[in-house]
């Protein structure tokens, strides 16, 4: 008999929708989880502001011992398009031990390990001691206005005296040296989305224009590579940093701790290779140009090109302070308008780290759980505006091999079975603590 608790089966269920964003169209595969959840007697919500880009919150109530928890997460994904598979994107095969396809990982796997433990939840529900609610949206990768942020902003009152909830990203095993660790997230930098304009010289295309904008723009793109802002030192990220050195040998501990000196930070960086390459951007806020946008004709030099640039904000920091770490960086003063930004409290509550890094603890000894700063952004800012610390909580215990952030939005993105199946006993016992 088939076991419809089983993450892969769900997993592989939810790979063959195409909910590629945009347009995104996740209707059907909302739907498919409306009735998986219905046949376990599970009555569900749709709260939509596009009725082809549906939301979903179900329930399961508890003993009431324990307080609610949210468990959340997203069921779009990001285009294929003119990337190489091994094996159809939304095919959801199983080969050598993995389930492939696009969400694998980015997330229709957690989305798995999620609906997998709420069903459990619901099969055990005399024991529950907290009510549980879930929440599956669309369009996390494109902003998040049909999903969370309609939510938030229209039915909040759905998540009324909720405090903590559990999504993405993190609870993935990783290694520096010989060390595993599992980071946790319990905060994320913020978008900020600018965008500013280039103003020179235009003329014939057979003239040199020394301070033409193309010439402008190639040395704004020369100052920001390496980018040139001054490191910072957040509350997070310190005690993230503390918590990898106190688990390494002398040596590397003591090169760990220098990173929290701003004026070595650098220095130390580069000494790390690829790890301090992947470590960067919790010290930083970080702006890479996207967009350029200029010229009407070959044979005429633009007077102006138009840029557009990703900036990440760490905790703490707004607009104007990557305003103005650009415009030392680059030497001059460009005026900017931000395209997007999302304020949310920057307050980290640690309450419910401690169960959490028990659980990584019981299933992995050798593991170290670390709180950690996401250097993307996810939906929990929207829910941050609620009250509602989120937990990057997805547990998947990878072998050293697994390279698991290089196959995040890439061809031939997977997740192997024993991780997905680990991580969704995990988040079952989260439910029952």
């Amino acid at each position: 008999m088939e076991n419809r608790h089983d993450p892969v089966a769900i997993l592989q269920k939810l790979l063959s929708f195409n909910t590629t964003n945009p347009p995104g169209n996740e209707r059907e595969c909302i739907m498919y989880i409306e009735d998986l959840l219905r046949s376990h007697g599970i009555e569900s919500n749709l709260l939509a502001l596009d009725a082809n880009r549906p939301n979903l919150i179900a329930t399961i109530r508890g003993t009431g011992q324990a307080p609610p928890l949210l468990l959340y997460g997203h069921v779009d994904v990001v285009p294929t398009e003119g990337q190489s598979w091994k094996l159809p994107p939304f095919s959801g095969d199983i080969y050598d031990g993995y389930v492939w396809g696009r969400g694998a990982l980015d997330m229709k796997g957690g989305i798995a390990m999620l609906l997998s433990a709420f069903l459990e939840a619901k099969s055990r529900e005399h024991e529950l001691p907290r009510d549980v609610v879930l929440t599956i949206v669309s369009d996390e990768e494109a902003g998040g206005r049909f999903g969370s942020k309609f939510l938030v902003e229209h039915h909040a009152e759905r998540f009324s005296g909720i405090r903590h909830a559990i999504g993405e990203f993190g609870g993935f095993s990783f290694y520096v040296g010989k060390q595993k660790f599992y980071p946790i997230m319990v905060a994320e930098k913020r978008l900020c989305w600018l965008k500013t304009t280039i103003k020179g010289s235009g003329g014939h295309g057979s003239q040199a224009k020394a301070k033409s904008a193309v010439a402008m723009l190639g040395d704004i793109i020369q100052r920001l590579r390496p980018l040139r802002f001054p490191a910072h030192i957040t509350p997070a990220v310190r005690t993230m940093i503390e918590a990898m050195a106190n688990a390494m040998p002398q040596t590397q501990k003591r090169l760990f701790r220098q990173l929290l000196h701003p004026g070595w930070t650098s220095a130390i960086l580069k000494l790390l290779g690829d790890k301090g390459t992947t470590l960067a951007p919790l010290f930083y806020n970080t702006a890479n140009i996207t967009v350029i946008q200029g010229g009407l004709a070959v044979n005429a030099i633009p007077e102006q090109i138009e840029l557009k640039i990703d900036g990440r904000l760490l905790p703490g920091f707004e607009p104007a302070d990557l305003m103005k770490e650009l415009n030392k960086a680059i030497g001059y003063e460009l005026e900017y308008e931000v395209l997007l930004h999302d304020p949310f409290p920057d307050a980290v509550d640690m309450e419910l780290f401690p169960k959490l890094a028990e659980i990584l603890r019981e299933q992995d000894p050798q593991g170290v759980p670390i709180p950690f700063v996401l250097t993307g952004s996810t939906d929990s800012r929207f829910f941050a505006g609620l009250g509602i610390q989120t937990y990057g909580f997805l547990p998947m215990n990878l072998s050293k091999s697994f390279a698991f952030t290089e196959f995040i939005h890439a061809a031939n993105e997977r997740i192997p079975i024993q991780a997905l199946q680990s991580g969704a006993q995990a988040i079952s016992r989260l439910l029952f603590r």
